[in-house]
């Protein structure tokens, strides 16, 4: 195929065109380095810089200061779900997590191998086709954190409001819906994603944590799972993920671009409308799984009126340069991920063949 298609998958996902060329562009000579971004030194200043500028970019970008520490990590955010119990959790306190979805599950049954934790609220009974409400949550005695999943990727839900539990520090696994719209960040304790959805390649969790958490990591744990010595290393204690990392700062520059998170806000509101219009006006050919108030703006899911018209649609839609749209097993039907990085022009023709299947198939 000699030209790109809409990119719709969930993960590793689409990223900004200019990105790729900018890039594909320093591929081979870095900064006049005579050498690749990728053969680069972790401890030379030219990759130092990289480092400092993406975390500059990320406090910027969500108006936080010195009292945050932004750290970039090897693992994915799968690594995190473990971390952060080992690092938070101790024995006379309790991990409470709010379970909206298959990946705040994982983190949940991870923290319960470490130690006391407690499901605080879960929509599992609905197949997870909302959010928690907060009047829904019960939190334990002595709580160490409160752990949330910001945007659920497989069933299309997402926290349109965050909840605030007081002196409770909050934790939320952000990797689907990073800067994907503005929010007030410094009620989070410690926010963590996996790049490779709405931040870059896969291959780096960025990590953002107020400094007074890393007061509480203990000493007994392995020097590779510390958040206090990756940040005293500015995240270069060991060879990070290196070219992964400069593909973050080029995206994080891609989104000051484009106004900001309030700019990134607007064109993901625009470009999902384009999609959920066409499942709302279809008489009910089309079907959401989430409901409405609680709809993601990254991941829509819907199914058709059966099986077959569903691998139809998959089939059809690939030939029309439409990849991706394959729903998880867990609800089935078509997912199409919009992050940020995915276009209007890729929602539209989305949109519009939806409307042209349903015509023909109805």
């Amino acid at each position: 195929m000699s030209e790109r298609v809409f990119n719709f998958n969930p993960g590793p996902s689409t990223l900004p065109l200019e990105v790729l060329k900018e890039a594909q562009k320093d591929l081979l000579n870095y900064a006049n380095t005579g050498m690749s971004v990728m053969e680069v030194s972790h401890r030379s200043k030219e990759f130092q810089a990289i480092v400092q500028e993406a975390e500059e970019q990320i406090k910027e970008l969500l108006g936080l200061g010195d009292d945050h520490r932004v750290l970039f990590l090897h693992g994915g955010a799968s690594t995190q779900f473990s971390m952060i119990p080992q690092n938070f959790l101790t024995e006379d306190t309790v991990a409470n997590y709010i379970v909206s979805g298959s990946f705040a599950q994982k983190a949940y049954k991870e923290s319960v191998k470490v130690g006391q934790t407690h499901l605080a609220g879960s929509t599992k009974d609905v197949n997870h086709n909302r959010i928690v409400g907060t009047d829904e949550v019960t939190l334990s005695d002595n709580p160490a954190y409160v752990h949330i999943t910001s945007n659920n990727t497989i069933f299309g839900t997402q926290w349109k409001d965050f909840p605030d539990f007081g002196d409770v520090p909050l934790i939320a696994d952000m990797s689907s819906d990073i800067l994907s719209k503005p929010f007030d960040a410094s009620k989070f304790a410690l926010i963590y994603a996996g790049a490779q959805k709405n931040l870059g390649p896969s291959g780096v969790a960025v990590v953002i944590i107020r400094k007074d958490m890393l007061e509480k990591v203990p000493e007994s744990l392995p020097s590779m799972l510390r958040y206090d010595i990756m940040a005293e290393n500015n995240s270069l204690y060991n060879t990070p993920p290196s070219f992964s990392i400069y593909m973050v700062n080029l995206v994080l520059k891609w989104i000051k671009k484009q106004g900001g998170l309030e700019g990134i806000a607007a064109h993901n509101e625009e470009k999902a409308g384009y999609v959920y219009d066409a499942i709302d006006n279809s008489d009910a050919f089309y079907a959401g799984h989430a409901e409405k108030p609680d709809r993601s703006l990254m991941n829509i899911t819907f199914r058709l009126p059966n099986e077959d018209l569903e691998k139809t649609f998959v089939t059809e839609a690939a030939k029309k340069g439409l990849a991706g749209l394959k729903g998880h097993r867990s609800v089935g039907g078509i997912r199409a991920s919009i992050y940020n990085a995915m276009t209007k022009e890729g929602c539209k023709a989305l949109a519009d063949f939806m409307d042209e299947f349903r015509l023909a198939n109805k």
